[in-house]
C-alpha cells in the first residue's frame, strides 16, 4: 500500500496503525504478566520450546511439561481463530477481539481461585487469536504478539532509506515497525509493574486496550455496511 493511500484514508480500521499499536501493548503487558504469574509466555512459543527442550535435555521433564499447556492453548487458539475467519469473514475481528475481552476478564476475576494451569491455557489462547487475525498494519505483514520480524522491518526498511533506493512511504514503513517495536516494550513494561503492585486488577489495563480495539473495528465494520 503506498503512502498515497494511507493519506487518503484507504487503510483497514483493523490494520490502522492507532489499532495496531493498542494491541502491541496488550500483546507486550499480556506477555509479561503470564511470566510474573505463571513462568511460561504467552505469545513467545519459541521462547517456551526453548526451555521445553532445555530443561528435558537436561532430564527435568517436571520443568520441561510445564510449557507444554501454553504451546497447545495457542494452538487451539490458532484454528479457533482460522475457523472465526471462515465462518464471519470481515466480522471476525470484532468477535476475536470480544472473546479475547471476556477471557481476560474471566481469568482477571478469578485470578486467586484459578490454577495457574487455567490461566496459562486462557491467556495463550487470547494471544493466538490475536496474532492470527490481526496480521497487517497498513497492508504490510506484521505481529502484535512478537517483536523480532517488527524489529527486522524496521531496520530494513530504514537501511533501504539510508541506501538511497527506497520507494515512497518506507521511511514511514520503517517508523511504524519500529513504533510497535517500542509499544510492546512499553506494554511489558506496564505489565510487569501493574502485576508486581496490583495483581488482582492487572488484567484490567490489556482489557481497556482491547475494548477500544473492539469499538474501532465495529464502527468500521457499521460504516462499510452503510
Amino acid at each position: 500500500m503506498s503512502s498515497l493511500d494511507v493519506a487518503a484514508g484507504a487503510v483497514r480500521r483493523d490494520e490502522a496503525v492507532e489499532t495496531v499499536l493498542l494491541l502491541a501493548f496488550a500483546g507486550g503487558y499480556i506477555d509479561a504478566y503470564t511470566w510474573i504469574i505463571h513462568g511460561v509466555m504467552a505469545n513467545a512459543q519459541t521462547a517456551n520450546l526453548i526451555f521445553l527442550w532445555v530443561y528435558a535435555t537436561a532430564g527435568d521433564w517436571t520443568r520441561a511439561l510445564h510449557f507444554v499447556p501454553s504451546l497447545l492453548a495457542f494452538s487451539f487458539g490458532i484454528v479457533i481463530a482460522a475457523w472465526l475467519r471462515r465462518a464471519t469473514g470481515e466480522r471476525a475481528c470484532t468477535i476475536s477481539t470480544l472473546i479475547e475481552i471476556l477471557l481476560l476478564i474471566a481469568i482477571g476475576i478469578l485470578h486467586n481461585r484459578l490454577p495457574d494451569l487455567a490461566g496459562t491455557l486462557g491467556i495463550s489462547c487470547v494471544a493466538a487469536m490475536q496474532t492470527a487475525i490481526f496480521t497487517k498494519v497498513e497492508g504490510g505483514v506484521c505481529n502484535t504478539v512478537m517483536a523480532t520480524g517488527n524489529l527486522r522491518q524496521a531496520i530494513e526498511s530504514f537501511f533501504l532509506v539510508v541506501s538511497g533506493r527506497a520507494p515512497s512511504g518506507t521511511l514511514r514503513r520503517s517508523g511504524v515497525f519500529a513504533a510497535l517495536c517500542a509499544v510492546f516494550g512499553l506494554g511489558a513494561a506496564v505489565g510487569a509493574f501493574a502485576t508486581k503492585n496490583i495483581p488482582d486488577l492487572a488484567l484490567g489495563i490489556p482489557v481497556v486496550a482491547l475494548v477500544i480495539v473492539l469499538l474501532r473495528c465495529e464502527v468500521a465494520r457499521q460504516e462499510g455496511g452503510s
